[in-house]
């Protein structure tokens, strides 16, 4: 892939080993702490998977089994099925010997032509002015990736900010790149992008995603992507949260749903 912001390249750049395999180095400005964002781990192994190739991630089901810290890492691809309109590949990013995050990709052509139906969550173009910006100082706290990505907040829905703790678990966001327009792997973060919807339940803290599978649907256009969040059960310290990423013109450019747990 070769249409990624330059910044975003820079983070998410891979070099071949010339046996399937990729060395990187994961970035502190995509880390929540000393932990690197999930959603840029597989912006990463994505790029490792089409390196090289014209296919692009129709689908993406990860596994994260320990938590990277930023620094070098190793990234293996092995094609599993090459197929006429499907082409799968398993991509597994390791650190200090160990496999953290253990991926399955389906390739292929992402559709140009305008959908035959969608469902399209309800959500202004652009964010209202009252919409919260994630870089200020009072809600940095919420949001660690404030340098490079710029997130606004819709506040209506959003109890926490105001000491509630029993509102609904459904949060509304606005996401881009700063300082660049919104390309298919940015789409792929931007699944990931939230901070967790539990918040509204007064559970705040680090939340580790266990497993998050993402469907790639458009390639985005440019302006904000608008972000559609909520869980559809809370059992003990285990969550769902599903994520539906739309873009300017209204074309639904990534699902995600992740199981994740509490902390």
């Amino acid at each position: 892939m070769n249409d990624l912001p330059d910044v975003f390249a820079t983070a998410t750049a891979v070099r071949p080993l010339g046996d399937g395999s990729f060395v990187a180095d994961l970035h502190p400005d995509w880390a929540v702490g000393d932990r690197p964002h999930g959603g840029y781990l597989l912006a990463m192994m994505t790029r490792a998977a089409t390196e090289g190739d014209s296919l692009a991630p129709l689908s993406v089901s990860a596994q994260y089994l320990r938590p990277p810290q930023t620094g070098p890492v190793l990234i293996r691809t092995q094609t599993l099925k090459t197929g006429r309109t499907v082409t799968v590949v398993r991509a597994t990013l390791e650190q200090r010997g160990q496999v953290c995050v253990d991926a399955t990709l389906g390739l292929g052509e992402i559709p140009a032509d305008e959908p035959a139906w969608s469902d399209v969550p309800e959500m202004p173009v652009n964010p209202p002015p009252e919409a919260l910006d994630l870089s200020t100082s009072d809600a940095a706290k919420f949001f660690h990736l404030a340098k490079t990505c710029d997130v606004r907040l819709d506040r209506e829905g959003a109890g926490f900010l105001d000491g509630d703790i029993d509102s609904p678990p459904r949060l509304r966001l606005w996401a881009k790149p700063r300082g660049a327009q919104p390309d298919l792997l940015f789409g792929l973060v931007a699944g990931d992008l939230t901070m967790p919807v539990t918040f509204n339940l007064g559970r705040f803290g680090w939340s580790p995603t266990v497993q998050l599978t993402a469907l790639m649907r458009a390639r985005p256009a440019n302006g904000w992507l608008r972000l559609f969040v909520e869980a559809k059960a809370v059992h003990g310290r285990w969550f769902d949260e599903d994520t539906t990423v739309v873009d300017s013109t209204g074309r639904i450019v990534c699902q995600a749903r992740q199981l994740a747990i509490s902390g």
